[in-house]
């Protein structure tokens, strides 16, 4: 495709994640309310997507975003760092109840098990974990005395981020620390779908400051009004799908 037909902008929440199919991987960003794409979750859990396995920096808090699709059952596992905080009712109870699966990751850990994903390591050591119940049914190796474990790359089939901006070529920039997991979970996807606040022109963007360039870029929705994940969890506000 000519450079001068490329636009990857869609029209709607709704056409961005038509085609999420059932078993998917999901990557999801955001670190606490910082960068999580509350609007596409919510669309996505309107589309339907079953038995996903979802991976992220922790479960879910209240009753919206991913906690809204474990609580409709949509989600079979998830991959996280942080799977237990202040508001992670609803993980809490699906996983007592065995009906979510969980792997536990390393922050540290699950950034680079991504970042690999996205630049074609199969795997990695770390001594992170080692020792641990963590590193249980994992190859081990001493590097200069050092116990550490084989830890495989993380690939998806979908990343959902959320940035500040991006052209029609994908061309993204973030706002500060919004921008955590976004640009590795770019790179690991089949398909980065992406939620941004603002569309601007070709050129508008300075070069040097584009954090995730558009060829890691399948997708971009506009949403004006992102949602507020801290003011809903101050409103005790449910999602339920529509």
């Amino acid at each position: 495709m000519s450079a001068a037909l490329i636009d990857k902008r869609v029209s709607s929440l709704t056409d961005a994640v038509a085609d999420i199919k059932d078993g998917s991987t999901v990557l999801v960003s955001g670190f606490g309310g910082a960068g999580s794409p509350i609007d596409l979750l919510h669309a996505l859990l309107d589309q339907g997507a079953k038995d996903l396995t979802l991976v992220s920096n922790n479960a879910g808090n209240g009753h919206i975003g991913m906690a809204a699709l474990i609580e409709a059952g949509r989600v079979a596992k998830i991959m996280c760092s942080f799977p237990r905080s202040a508001q992670s009712h609803v993980f809490t109870e699906a996983y007592r109840a065995g009906r979510i699966d969980l792997e536990v990751v390393p922050q540290g850990t699950l950034a680079e098990r991504i970042r690999c994903g996205g630049a074609g390591i199969p795997a990695f050591y770390t001594p992170t974990s080692a020792g641990t119940p963590l590193e249980d049914g994992k190859e081990v190796r001493e590097f200069d005395g050092q116990r550490c474990v084989l830890e495989p790359a993380i690939k998806a089939d979908v990343a959902l981020v959320k940035a500040k901006a991006a052209d029609r070529w994908g061309n993204l920039v973030y706002n500060k620390s919004a921008r955590n997991f976004g640009p590795i979970m770019c790179t690991a996807a089949t398909c980065a779908i992406v939620q941004v606040k603002e569309f601007v022109e070709l050129g508008d963007l300075d070069a040097e400051h584009i954090v995730t360039p558009g060829i890691y870029v399948d997708r971009a929705v506009r949403v004006e009004n992102p949602i507020d994940e801290d003011a809903l969890l101050k409103a005790g506000a449910e999602r339920k799908p529509q």
